[in-house]
C-alpha cells in the first residue's frame, strides 16, 4: 500500500482528547502520513488556548486556523472554518479526512471533504441526545463515507439511516480506552498542579441548550443557586463555546469567592479522567455524565435536556431544572454508588482495530459516490 495522508479536524478539548489515541498510531506509522487541523474553541484564550496543549504533543504536521472570536455567531463559524479548511485540504490532499462527533467543525470538515471527492470518515456517528447536537451528527454521517462507531445501536441507527452496512465499524470509543488501558495521572499530582484544595468534591459542567436559549438564563439561576445551598465542593469547567455560553459564564460569576467551588475554562485530558475518577459525582448536562462516569461508576445528575434519550442507564439521575429538585437530588445521590458499566463499546481494542481497517485495503476501495441503501420495512 502506497503511504496515505491522513488529516484529523479537532476543534475542541472533548474531541481531541477523543482523537489523540488515533492520532499517535497514525503519526507512528510508516504507512501513513498524519496531519492535525487545529481550529474552534482551541484558539480563543478565554477557554485556555488548548492548542497549545496540541502542540506540546510534538507532532510533525500541525495547522492551527482561528475560525471564530468569542462574539462570532454559529454560521459564521461554519463559513469560515469550510473556508479554512477547504485550503488547507488543497494544499495536503489527504487520503482520508477524520472528524469527530457532533460539533459544527466536524459538519465543516464534513462539507469539505464531500465536496471534494475525498473521503471522509466520522468517529462516534448514529448516537442520539437532545437539542441540535443531534441533527449535526446526523448531518455529518450523511456527508461521510465510512463510519466508526461506539457500538452496536449506533450502527444499527446508520443503517436505517440509509448508510452501507459495509461502511460501518463498530470500534468502541477510543477515551473508553484511554480510561481501562492508559495509565492516568495520580491524583495528587493533578490536583497539585491545578491547585485544588478539595479531599471531597464532585465535577460540574454545564453547557447551552441552542434550542432553548430563552430558558437557558432562568435554568443556569436555578442551577448555580441549588450548588450554592448544597455547600458542597465543586470542580467547574467551562461550557463549550455554542450560542449562551456567555449566559452561563456571567451566572458564574456568582462563584468566584466562593472556597466551595474551583473554576477551570479547561483541563488537560488526562488529568480531567482522574479527577473524574476521584469524585463524589458530576453534575450538568454534559455527555462526560453519560459515557465517561459510567465506565468508573461515578453517579451522574443529569439536567434537562441536552442529553435525552442518549442512555438507558437507570442509575443516572435525569432532573429538570428545578433549584428545589436539584438539591434534592444532590442529597440523594451522595449516598448513592454504581458499578462500572458501559454501552458504548467497552469490550474493543479501538486504536487498534481503527489502524487495521485504514491498514486494510477495503475501506480504500469505497465509491465516492454514495447511495442511500432502501430496506424493506
Amino acid at each position: 500500500m502506497t503511504i496515505k495522508k491522513i488529516a484529523f479536524l479537532t476543534g475542541t478539548r472533548a474531541d481531541f482528547g477523543k482523537l489523540q489515541p488515533l492520532i499517535e498510531i497514525i503519526e507512528k506509522s510508516k504507512d501513513f502520513q498524519c496531519y492535525i487541523f487545529v481550529t474552534g474553541m482551541h484558539t480563543l484564550s478565554k477557554y485556555g488556548s488548548t492548542y497549545k496543549e496540541v502542540k506540546k504533543q510534538k507532532y510533525k504536521n500541525i495547522f492551527i486556523f482561528m475560525n471564530q472570536t468569542n462574539s462570532t455567531d454559529q454560521d459564521i463559524i461554519l463559513a469560515n472554518t469550510i473556508t479554512g479548511f477547504s485550503n488547507f485540504i488543497k494544499e495536503v490532499s489527504p487520503d482520508l479526512i477524520v472528524v469527530h462527533g457532533d460539533r459544527i467543525e466536524a459538519l465543516a470538515g464534513a462539507i469539505v471533504g464531500s465536496f471534494n471527492n475525498i473521503l471522509v470518515s466520522h468517529i462516534e456517528g448514529g448516537e442520539i441526545s437532545g437539542t441540535i447536537d443531534e441533527l449535526i451528527r446526523h448531518a455529518v454521517t450523511k456527508l461521510s463515507h465510512i463510519h466508526f462507531v461506539a457500538n452496536t445501536e449506533a450502527k444499527q441507527r446508520l443503517i436505517q439511516m440509509g448508510e452501507d452496512e459495509n461502511s460501518c465499524f463498530t470500534i468502541g470509543s477510543p477515551d473508553i480506552q484511554i480510561m481501562k488501558n492508559s495509565e492516568l495521572p495520580k491524583i495528587d499530582q493533578v490536583k497539585q498542579y491545578y491547585e485544588i484544595p478539595f479531599d471531597e468534591y464532585s465535577i460540574c459542567i454545564f453547557h447551552p441548550v441552542a434550542t432553548e436559549l430563552e430558558k437557558l438564563s432562568s435554568h443556569v439561576k436555578e442551577f448555580v443557586s441549588a450548588l450554592i445551598e448544597s455547600q458542597k465542593n465543586y470542580i467547574v469547567v467551562y461550557p463549550n463555546n455554542d450560542e449562551g455560553s456567555d449566559i452561563i459564564l456571567n451566572e458564574y460569576s456568582r462563584l468566584k469567592n466562593n472556597l466551595n467551588f474551583k473554576l477551570f475554562p479547561s483541563i488537560r485530558f488526562r488529568s480531567f479522567l482522574t479527577l473524574l475518577k476521584s469524585s463524589k459525582f458530576i453534575i450538568g448536562n454534559s455527555s462526560v455524565g453519560i459515557r465517561e462516569s459510567e465506565v468508573f461508576g461515578i453517579p451522574t445528575i443529569d439536567l434537562g435536556t441536552r442529553q435525552q434519550n442518549r442512555t438507558k442507564n437507570k442509575n443516572i439521575s435525569h432532573i429538570t431544572l428545578e433549584k428545589n429538585k436539584i438539591l434534592k437530588s444532590i442529597t440523594e445521590i451522595s449516598q448513592k454508588s454504581f458499578e462500572s458499566d458501559s454501552s458504548f463499546g467497552d469490550d474493543h481494542n479501538t486504536v487498534e482495530e481503527f489502524y487495521e481497517i485504514l491498514s486494510g485495503k477495503k475501506i480504500w476501495d469505497f465509491s465516492l459516490q454514495k447511495q442511500f441503501i432502501d430496506r424493506n420495512p
